[in-house]
């Protein structure tokens, strides 16, 4: 079995659309959470990615996107894009990221753990060593996969052995990918990346396929349309921030 798993797309339709374009072969997606928020395309999003994914796990921006909490412990930008992506959506839209159940789930496929921060706390960002810690002590099935952090890598215990997952890629402007061999009997945490918003300063859109029958985790990265992205933020109203951003993945 090969599962797509998707992360953070933020409402960018264009990156969306390359991702889905360059990934084949794949029997199952899980989305991660935060499909709206930031971007200028949420109804398109959630419109192209809802009936391909078969989990979906709710993020935080799609729960303030949605009205189901308050978007004041965002930042400025954050809140603004928030408040606008909720005037935004559609009725059905809304009720549907609404009905999105918090992480952490299990897909059909045993042994392993969807979430969208920590499978400890949905708003807890793992950055560090430090951070997957806890989450891989206490993890009751050997592979996690989360987003949140925007941040593609992860990180993997067996017994005394902690290792940090960072791919790395030949070009910086094209398509590339990483594969991970999957050793046996290790615990792993894994961040596909952000599809819409990267931020370890490679502006490619990211996703990750696990295959089961392989034991391998490839991480991709894929060029896409940045500057349609970026004029559909400006014309939109929201913060030039926002636009910036993509081109400089951070």
């Amino acid at each position: 079995m090969r599962a797509l798993v998707l992360s953070d797309i933020h409402g960018n339709l264009e990156a969306l659309q390359a991702v889905l374009d360059a990934a084949s072969g794949w029997d199952a997606l899980w989305n991660l959470g935060d499909i709206v928020g930031y971007g200028a395309s949420p109804n398109e999003v959630i419109d192209l990615i809802r009936p391909l994914s078969s989990l979906t796990v709710r993020g935080n921006h799609d729960r303030v996107c949605c009205g189901l909490t308050s978007p004041n412990g965002f930042n400025p930008v954050a809140r603004a894009a928030a408040l606008w992506t909720r005037e935004e959506l559609t009725a059905e839209n809304t009720e549907w990221l609404r009905a999105l159940e918090q992480g952490p789930l299990h897909p059909a496929q045993p042994g392993v753990t969807c979430a969208h921060g920590s499978p400890l706390n949905e708003d807890q960002y793992i950055l560090s060593m430090r951070d997957a810690w806890a989450p891989l002590q206490q993890m009751t099935t050997s592979i996690t996969f989360f987003g949140h952090t925007h941040l593609q890598g992860g990180f993997s215990q067996k017994e005394h052995d902690w290792h940090e997952l960072r791919p790395a890629y030949a070009s910086a402007n094209e398509a590339g990918s990483w594969v991970f061999e999957i050793p046996a009997e290790t615990r792993q945490l894994i961040n596909p990346g952000s599809v819409g918003q990267p931020r370890d300063y490679d502006w490619r859109a990211a996703y990750a396929i696990y295959d089961t029958e392989a034991a391998t985790i490839t991480f991709h990265r894929v060029p896409y349309d940045v500057v349609r992205a970026q004029g559909r933020i400006l014309m939109a109203g929201l913060p030039e921030r926002l636009a910036l951003r993509l081109r400089e993945g951070r």
